[in-house]
């Protein structure tokens, strides 16, 4: 009896040491710089995911060999891979090649004759023809300079029936379309971004906000006295936080809307045209407590095949999304461990990896994508391309990483859909609970089927129909035969 009593205790104690060396393992790895990865479930579920990116380097400019970065505000990759930091702090912008290397400083420029420096800038946009346009906000100014950094022209104090007479001009973020029009984010404008002609002629106002209303507020005014409404919150639109411009010319933007549309992809109108078919709208993280809120993003980056992520300087987190609005990997966060940020102000893309600048450390962290972030990125460009062979052998290779992802199982449909195997498809868009595909593939199967067995049901319709006739014919002449008979 002692002897079974003392190998329960010790099977007890190996089970407890299994577990504690089981923990400690867990605790190492997330110690040892690796991001925690999930995504989100059809019923709105946190579920784990295999880490999409990975950090890679740490980059800073006393390493670099160019000074120390003071809060940096915002980064540009061009199609060729060069890096341009800008250093607001030191009102300079430090170029770096694909290789991460210095490159060229740029922290003045001449103009008319003299040299003329920046201050405080906070948004850079660098054009197909290597073009440099600089939100020069302290100076209250928009500089362009031309690839060899001359100055080609300064827009400053726009005039305009649709401004008011004490209008102050502070750009804060910029981006450019192929016709050299500006648009143009600036500090007190709710009503969209400002759009400038080729010329640096300030025309019209894109993509405003919608007022968001709050009823208590709305009730205690319409009660209120006239004094009483005076000193109340005035229900104005939120401004933008961040833009980009894809290939075709559509602005990707961020707004400071907690609790509307705070993504959006505005067309040449200002019409938000973000497709949302994914199981949530694309908002950054939906579940969080009451007193923490939803996330505020503040930089957003647009890739190829609609494929766009946004920043979230609440939680340190990177969201990317295709352009369907499924939500494809979260990676990133606040802290002090490798890959982590204490303020995020913007990300890049550099090639299939991600660039994160950190304002307040004066560093830009480089996540390389894994294998699994890179298969489901092809994924998503080889649907795109209408290769929807790739597409489907990418997206289960995805799946068997990671069988929690649901949105992999409704692109494995949509490509099955557009090859035609629609039964097939449904099949997936059940997996994925994605209703809207899976009734569209239930009409096209329906027809499938009707169009195959409609010609032989209505072959054998016709022939029992005309059996039946001919039966009763012959009944008939039956009876008279026997009528006949009998007389």
């Amino acid at each position: 009896m002692r002897m079974s009593m003392r190998i329960k205790h010790v099977v007890v104690l190996l089970a407890m040491a299994g577990l504690l060396g089981a923990g400690m393992g867990t605790a190492a790895a997330r110690a040892d710089g690796v991001p925690v990865a999930y995504n989100y479930s059809f019923w709105g579920d946190t579920v784990s995911s295999p880490a999409p990116y990975l950090p890679a380097a740490l980059l800073n400019g006393r390493d670099l060999g160019v000074g120390p970065f003071k809060e940096p505000n915002d980064l540009f990759v061009t199609a060729d891979g060069d890096i341009y930091v800008l250093d607001s702090g030191n009102n300079r912008i430090v170029v770096l090649d694909r290789q991460l290397q210095p490159a060229s400083v740029i922290d003045s420029f001449v103009r008319d004759g003299h040299a003329d420096t920046f201050a405080n800038p906070q948004g850079i946009f660098v054009t197909d023809d290597k073009e440099v346009l600089i939100a020069d906000t302290g100076n209250r100014r928009i500089v362009h300079l031309d690839r060899q950094l001359h100055l080609v022209k300064v827009i400053e104090s726009p005039e305009s029936e649709l401004l008011p007479a004490n209008f102050v001009f502070q750009p804060v973020r910029i981006a450019a379309d192929k016709a050299q029009r500006l648009y143009v984010l600036a500090v007190g404008v709710f009503d969209g971004f400002m759009e400038f002609n080729a010329d640096g002629t300030f025309t019209s106002f894109i993509g405003a906000n919608r007022v968001r209303v709050d009823p208590v507020e709305l009730f205690w005014k319409r009660i209120s006295t006239r004094e009483q409404r005076s000193r109340m919150v005035l229900f104005v639109p939120t401004e933008f936080t961040s833009l980009d411009m894809n290939e075709e010319g559509f602005i990707y933007a961020t707004n400071g809307d907690q609790w509307g549309e705070t993504i959006k992809k505005l067309n040449a109108h200002g019409n938000d045209i973000l497709r949302r078919e994914g199981y949530f709208s694309p908002r950054g993280d939906i579940r969080y407590t009451a007193s923490a809120g939803p996330s505020r993003l503040v930089d957003i980056d647009v890739a190829d095949s609609e494929i766009y992520s946004v920043l979230d300087a609440k939680r340190g987190r990177i969201f990317t999304y295709n352009g369907d609005g499924h939500l494809m990997y979260v990676f990133g966060g606040l802290g002090n461990k490798r890959g982590e940020f204490n303020t995020p102000v913007a990300i890049e893309r550099l090639g299939d990896d991600f660039l994160v600048l950190d304002k307040a450390l004066g560093e830009i962290t480089l996540f390389q994508v894994t294998e699994y972030g890179s298969t489901l990125n092809e994924a998503v460009r080889s649907y795109y391309r209408g290769d929807e062979e790739r597409a489907v052998e990418l997206f289960r290779k995805a799946v068997d990483m990671n069988a929690n992802l649901e949105f992999a199982y409704s692109g494995i449909g949509k490509a099955l859909l557009r090859q035609g195997k629609y039964a097939e498809a449904m099949q997936y868009f059940k997996l994925s609970m994605d209703q809207r595909n899976y009734s569209k593939a239930f009409q096209l199967r329906r027809k499938e089927v009707l169009r195959e067995y409609l010609p032989a049901v209505l072959s054998a319709a016709m022939a029992v129909t005309a059996g039946l006739l001919l039966l009763k014919k012959l009944r008939k002449m039956l009876r008279r035969k026997g009528a006949a008979t009998l007389e």
